[in-house]
């Protein structure tokens, strides 16, 4: 029930911990304040004091605003008094709570209202007191387990329910805040409810702590119990005379290393690693780094070279046999065998073939190794932007490892491989480094006799590796990495040369892969000539090589079924086995009006011919270009157009004709991107044929630079412009005098029927390409 509100108690304040209700607490008093409480309450008949907790326990001072506002009337049962030091025990009586402050000096005093005893206990309040009284023996048996029976042996001696939860409370380490929550709650339940919460979750938290202790622990014992028998092992062999497993490891790198054939200053580094690895335990990760290292270091081929084959006669023959054409490739190799057989220190070259995908520049590595006798190592370095792929990781990094340089020449097993380096202007770079920039120093003969990989940390001398690089185009490549390379060119077949290439090697592989014999199936030449013009369009061999694998596939099929047994393969039963033709063959137009002209340029898959179309507009608008032109290639136009402009009185043009018109050129395939300059000469054959209205030849292809002066430059490509003429069937082509010694690289057969014009200027063009242009103003010049 409520006491008067005029009724006052002194008030002690105490710190972490709260009373309850019929516990019996021991308190060492210190505080002027709470000595004169104290002294206050003893002069009263019942020497009762209410006490509160304080919400900070650092406060000297508190205030009533500092307490928690419920708290518990005890009674005092004993005093002593000691050196200026209080010791007392209070009893809790019941609960209260302040309802407003007296006096704080000399002492806390309060009004109160007392709090009504917890009564509401029945059924389900017993079942929820006996699992929280379980749940205190497991939060015993977790933090203090001999503690654990005592708790049961107190319950036992109180009287009442909600006695004995608050000995329960009072009993186990809960933080003070939730004391208080205990202490306040208004019913039976409630406070049983709060107390199950709390001690469900310490249980869990207790739980799992206890099982990560024991995770630890046992690691720790697995740890110790291995260091035990280890050291116990090491005793019982140094007992019985042998080695330790480590020892005889070292001692048989130490073995290896007598036996291998190592620099002297390569010897003692190893050495000096093998002396380290003596001294570490078999269970150190860096025992396992460093033994790898060793390994590496006496697995590499530092003074073994292997023999070079100096027969040149047999070298030719190999080549011939494994390759067709490719003269220029193989005269190379020829003359490199010939410097070697004079001077056997001569350093090897470091060629870079560049052509189009398909033309055999990584099968031509393996037959130059297999003619020289040399073992052939090959690594892709298309996609690759991390340095240390070449150079290697230093040992410091976890999980470091040598360059792929290294590791070649370590499966190569000799220290003058041939290494071919694939798709080399595919290289990336990104904040790990340039490949490139590495490359120099692996590629320059000045610097790699003394190669540095930085897991190996010793320099390794890869001046004797005959370097062999492979490129589409050169533009990627880094000029002073170009600088370091003698470039070889490998261009695009004819037809003929793909028969001889398909006869000789492309079909019997085929025919080997797929079972088949050249009596089960055979190809006739026309049959042959049309899969290439008709069903392949490239430089190379390679969709010719799978398009002859598709045939061989479908034969085979039809003989395993027992459709047939053998086959004869023409040009009619193509379209029966492979189907429409891709590609309808270049054929040349048999008549040319005025405006256009043939031109030839250069694909990646070979060259093809241009028709360049010129018409005039009925309006004064701007030089109209389509047919996806790149600048260069517009720049060339605006050149045709305005040489055209200014020589129009040379070539009997009408001006006012012209000044009235505006002109639109075209190139067809107008889904195909096209650029460069050589289409200039073709421009401005077609833009004189437009304007004068007389027709350029359709028998003749054109390919060349102009200038505004009316030169004509030098371009490139010109083995392949010529094949796609040749394969169009125009037999006369006319290319810039400069490039008259290009013709060289074309097949005999080609040059036997072409007839080539050679040409430094316009008017030479012009004679050529327009004959009736020309002979108008010859005989114009004669009547003046």
């Amino acid at each position: 029930m409520d006491i008067d509100n005029t009724a006052v108690l002194p008030a002690l304040s105490i710190k972490n911990t709260v009373l309850f209700p019929s516990i019996l607490m021991p308190l060492v008093i210190g505080r002027a304040t709470s000595i004169s409480a104290l002294d206050a309450a003893l002069a009263t008949e019942d020497k009762q004091i209410a006490i509160f907790t304080q919400k900070d326990p650092s406060l000297s001072e508190p205030t009533f605003e500092d307490l928690y506002k419920t708290g518990t009337m005890a009674i005092i049962k004993k005093v002593s008094r000691t050196n200026g030091v209080v010791q007392i025990e209070v009893q809790g009586l019941s609960r209260l709570e302040w309802t407003e402050s007296i006096t704080e000096q000399p002492y806390l005093s309060c009004h109160y209202r007392q709090l009504p005893n917890l009564q509401d206990y029945d059924a389900e309040t017993e079942a929820l007191q006996r699992v929280v009284t379980e749940q205190a023996d497991s939060m015993l048996a977790l933090t203090r387990p001999e503690l654990k029976g005592s708790l049961r042996y107190a319950l036992s001696g109180v009287d009442g329910d909600f006695n004995q939860i608050y000995l329960m409370a009072a009993f186990l380490p809960i933080p003070v805040e939730k004391e208080v929550k205990l202490l306040a709650a208004q019913t039976t339940k409630e406070l049983l409810t709060l107390l199950h919460e709390y001690l469900k979750h310490e249980i869990q938290v207790l739980e799992l702590r206890n099982q990560i202790n024991s995770q630890v622990q046992s690691s720790m014992d697995s740890e110790q119990r291995e260091f035990l028998l280890r050291r116990q092992l090491h005793a019982i062999q140094e007992q019985l005379g042998e080695e330790r497993p480590e020892q005889a490891d070292v001692e048989e790198l130490r073995r290896k290393l007598q036996e291998t054939s190592l620099p002297d200053s390569v010897r003692k580094i190893i050495e000096k690693e093998l002396m380290r690895l003596q001294r570490m335990s078999a269970a150190s990760p860096e025992y396992q780094l460093t033994r790898t290292y060793v390994e590496l270091a006496m697995d590499l081929p530092w003074q073994y070279s292997s023999s070079c084959t100096l027969d040149l006669e047999a070298a030719q023959q190999l080549l011939d046999a494994e390759h067709f054409n490719l003269k220029e490739i193989k005269q190379r190799i020829i003359e490199h065998l010939a410097v070697m057989k004079l001077n056997p220190k001569a350093k090897s070259p470091i060629l870079c073939l560049i052509g189009p995908p398909g033309v055999g520049k990584t099968s031509v590595g393996q037959s130059i190794a297999h003619a020289m006798g040399r073992r052939f190592e090959r690594m892709s370095l298309g996609g690759l932007h991390d340095e240390a792929e070449l150079r290697g990781h230093r040992r410091t990094y976890i999980g470091a490892m040598p360059g792929r340089i290294l590791m070649a020449i370590k499966r190569a097993g000799s220290n003058n491989p041939l290494l071919m380096l694939d798709e080399l202007d595919k290289l990336g770079h990104d904040f790990r480094g340039d490949p490139a920039a590495a490359l120099m120093e692996i590629l320059d003969p000045a610097q790699n006799a003394e190669f540095h990989d930085n897991y190996l940390d010793m320099p390794f001398d890869l001046s004797r590796v005959f370097f062999i690089t492979t490129a589409n185009t050169l533009e990627n490549i880094p000029g002073p990495l170009l600088d370091r390379m003698e470039v070889l060119r490998i261009s695009g077949y004819s037809a003929q040369e793909k028969m001889g290439i398909a006869r000789q090697f492309l079909l019997p592989r085929q025919l080997t892969d797929t079972g088949l014999t050249e009596q089960q199936l055979s190809i006739t030449d026309d049959g042959l000539i049309s899969i290439i013009r008709r069903y392949t369009r490239e430089s190379g061999v390679r969709t010719l090589e799978r398009t002859l694998g598709s045939l061989a596939r479908k034969v085979a099929s039809q003989i395993a079924k027992g459709e047939i047994s053998d086959v004869v393969i023409d040009h009619q039963k193509l379209f029966a086995l492979l189907g429409p033709e891709p590609f309808r063959e270049e054929q040349i137009r048999q008549s040319l009006p005025a405006g256009v002209a043939a031109g030839l340029a250069w694909t990646p898959s070979g060259g093809e011919v241009l028709y360049v179309e010129a018409a005039l507009l009925a309006r004064n608008t701007p030089l109209l270009l389509t047919g996806q032109l790149g600048d260069v290639m517009q720049e060339s136009a605006k050149i045709a157009n305005s040489f055209v402009w200014s020589n129009a009185d040379k070539m009997k043009l009408d001006k006012a004709k012209l000044s009235r018109s505006s002109v639109h050129i075209h190139v067809p395939s107008g889904a195909v991107p096209k650029d460069g300059p050589s289409a200039g000469v073709t421009m401005v054959s077609a833009l004189a044929s437009l304007y004068s209205g007389k027709p350029v030849r359709s028998d003749v292809a054109m390919t060349g630079e102009i200038t505004l002066s009316g030169l004509v430059l030098p371009i490139g490509g010109v083995k392949e412009k010529v094949l796609a003429a040749h394969r169009a069937g125009i037999f006369t082509v006319i290319l810039p005098k400069d490039n008259q010694k290009d013709l060289n690289d074309l097949p005999e057969h080609v040059l036997e029927v072409m007839n080539f014009e050679y040409i430094e200027g316009v008017d030479q063009l012009l004679s050529i390409a327009i004959p009736q242009l020309m002979a108008n103003k010859a005989s114009a010049v004669g009547m003046s």
